[in-house]
């Protein structure tokens, strides 16, 4: 049977995979760091391939770099050996819930997601650090370390005083913008794979940033997927943090496709519905409707559309009442005879008792006959959702100033609506107080929609000073969990005939070191005594080592889990995603509980390697799955 890898996908493999495909003669195989062969590529080779669109050293070319811009590449491809651990004790609904809340340092977990949900998510919000000095907490393994770079540029004194701090990232330090982009970087480049190809993405900045964002992500997404670079007002009345010559009431929401082509924003409400005021024997199949003339001249004279139509009482009506010839009719001929035969031009009088042709222009029909939902693009400056007022709505969700510079609710469900279709996958790995998170379940409370959510945020640790540690939230993800309990329970009470089936639960997974010992992943380097013990941490439980296998197999981790007790020992088989995996990691399993899960046809089947009860029941054991499931890809750990 074959060995689960136990890690993340390795992306560099798959890429060596991909060129091998389109030029398999330019991949070789070489010895790898352990000794052992593994496939390469010979770009020598490939350059002559590509030879007249290579670009050649010292050439001169347009490009964006910063100092360990490589280095942040590398990291976004390298695999990790780490895991996500359930924590039912802080989830809600556990068993039957679809969303997700995610403890650990994002660029990990992202990783960890890559391969399950490599493009299953349509939409991506996030709210990064702004790199305004202080709000900085992510500390990636580079190249060269903050002692190092601190003492190549001589940040102390003569005496060894500290001039100025490295690790807080303000003005003063000389890798300001460079830690920034190091840390941004490679969390787009994992993003990006997990979107789906009519996925867009949405990044909230300020102006510290702003200008680098755009470059990183014309890199990352392409140029030609960029849609809008969004501009909300968040400040309302003269309110607005001052700079040194004006008042700023802005911020940006810099916005991208996965693919421009197949992405589509979904129109918003028309705001002058009003004005779609008459009734007529239509209206309950194409709503009400306003008037539009007929008459035109503002895109010039043409005469095939300057022809008469017949009034009610026989008289002929021409655009143009003077014989000027300036104004002619919107639509041709052939169309006003279909409009007239259905329902779609009406005659009334002017002032001066002289007859009119006018389009009924209805709220729920096109001009074509096609029922519409009518929707106006939307604008690409935001002037509403104040952030004053979502700090006051927070207050009052968690009884207290817990959380400073939340976003609206308003902004990301408006967010929400344009960027996402009702059954869609939402992520968002810079969570916060898990603003996106309310906005899902709120959106779905009001147009019954089953949107999901994934919320990624590190467990940065609350100051103790600060009222939300007071309160007794020790980390900023005790703030977020509270939040989306609280919010749940006020969206289901505040309408509860329309929320009864509505998920305002989440299964909390917690980033950790892998549940296998060393030995698991690096056999050659332990005697043979030690590789026959055991090669599972503990501290890890069976449930842990369960998750672990469903994110190598590509399950999503919000599918159904169930225990079963099979076979005369009653041992204890996790049946997920309704028999899609069987896995079992109990010791003693016999062959009539082998049998029973055989006979269930499983897509896929694991146990743990010393898991059978003798020798002979591995002896039997592929011949059992031969027998009853063929199909069924049986793996162990």
């Amino acid at each position: 049977m074959e060995r689960l890898k136990m890690q993340s996908h390795n992306v560099i493999g798959s890429n060596i995979q991909k060129i091998a495909q389109l030029f398999p003669q330019c991949v070789t195989e070489r010895l790898g760091k352990d000794g052992k062969p593994e496939l390469g590529i010979d770009f020598e080779k490939l350059q002559a391939e590509l030879s007249d669109e290579v670009i050649g050293e010292g050439e001169e070319r347009y490009q964006f770099t910063w100092p360990d811009k490589r280095a942040a590449a590398r990291l976004a491809n390298i695999p990790t050996t780490m895991t996500l651990r359930p924590c039912r004790e802080e989830s809600v609904d556990f068993d039957h819930t679809q969303n997700l809340y995610i403890e650990g340092d994002n660029l990990d977990v992202l990783k960890v997601l890559r391969e399950t949900y490599l493009g299953k998510v349509k939409m991506i919000y996030i709210d990064p650090p702004y790199n305004t000095g202080n709000d900085f907490v992510y500390n990636d393994d580079f190249a060269e370390s903050y002692e190092e770079f601190a003492e190549s540029c001589k940040v102390r004194d003569e005496e060894g005083n500290l001039q100025f701090n490295p690790k807080a990232n303000g003005e003063s330090n000389g890798r300001f913008h460079t830690d920034w982009l190091n840390m941004m970087y490679p969390r787009l480049k994992v993003a990006r794979d997990l979107l789906t190809e009519d996925g867009v993405i949405f990044i909230s900045i300020d102006d510290n940033e702003v200008e680098n964002l755009r470059k990183v992500c014309d890199e990352i997404f392409g140029e030609s997927n960029f849609l809008s670079q969004q501009v909300w007002a968040n400040k309302e009345g003269g309110g607005g943090s001052d700079s040194r010559h004006f008042r700023i009431k802005h911020e940006c929401i810099m916005t991208y496709a996965r693919n421009i082509e197949f992405c589509s924003v979904n129109g918003v409400d028309i705001e002058n519905e009003e004005r779609y005021s008459k009734s007529d024997e239509y209206e309950h199949l194409r709503g009400k409707y306003y008037l539009q003339q007929l008459s035109m001249g503002s895109l010039g004279y043409i005469e095939s559309l300057d022809f008469p139509i017949q009034a009610p009482d026989g008289m002929l009506v021409y655009p143009n009442k003077d014989g000027n010839k300036i104004n002619r009719w919107r639509w041709s001929k052939e169309k006003v005879n279909w409009g007239l035969k259905n329902g779609f031009i009406e005659f009334c009088k002017d002032k001066d008792n002289n007859w009119v042709v006018s389009t009924k222009q209805y709220l729920k029909a096109d001009n074509e006959g096609n029922l519409i939902n009518r929707k106006n693009r939307p604008f690409a400056l935001i002037e509403k959702y104040s952030s004053t007022l979502a700090s006051k709505q927070l207050q009052q969700l968690l009884k207290g100033r817990i959380f400073n510079y939340s976003k609206p609710v308003e902004l990301i469900k408006y967010l929400v609506s344009i960027g996402s279709k009702e059954n869609s996958l939402i992520l968002d790995f810079f969570s916060g107080s898990a603003t996106t998170a309310h906005a899902v379940m709120q959106l779905n409370a009001e147009d019954g929609g089953h949107r999901k959510f994934i919320m990624v945020q590190l467990p940065e640790l609350t100051d103790e000073k600060s009222e939300a540690y007071k309160a007794g939230y020790k980390n900023i993800c005790e703030i977020g969990k509270e939040r989306i309990r609280r919010a749940g329970k006020k969206i289901k009470a505040d309408s509860p005939l329309t929320t009864q089936n509505l998920d305002v639960g989440f299964r909390v997974l917690k980033l950790d070191s892998s549940n296998m010992l060393d030995v698991y992943y690096t056999p050659e380097e332990f005697n043979e005594k030690m590789i026959f013990q055991e090669n599972v941490k503990a501290d890890r439980t069976d449930e842990d080592l369960l998750f672990q296998v469903m994110l190598e197999l590509g399950i999503e981790l919000s599918a159904s889990i169930r225990k079963e007790r099979l076979g005369a020992q009653a041992t204890t088989v996790f049946n997920v995603d309704n028999g899609y995996l069987m896995a079992t990691f109990e010791q003693e399993i016999d062959e009539a509980t082998i049998t029973e899960i055989a006979k269930r046809n499983p897509g896929f089947f694991v146990m743990r390697d010393a898991s059978a009860a003798s020798d002979n029941v591995l002896d039997n054991f592929e011949q059992l799955f031969r027998h009853y499931s063929p199909e069924t890809s049986c793996r162990i750990i």
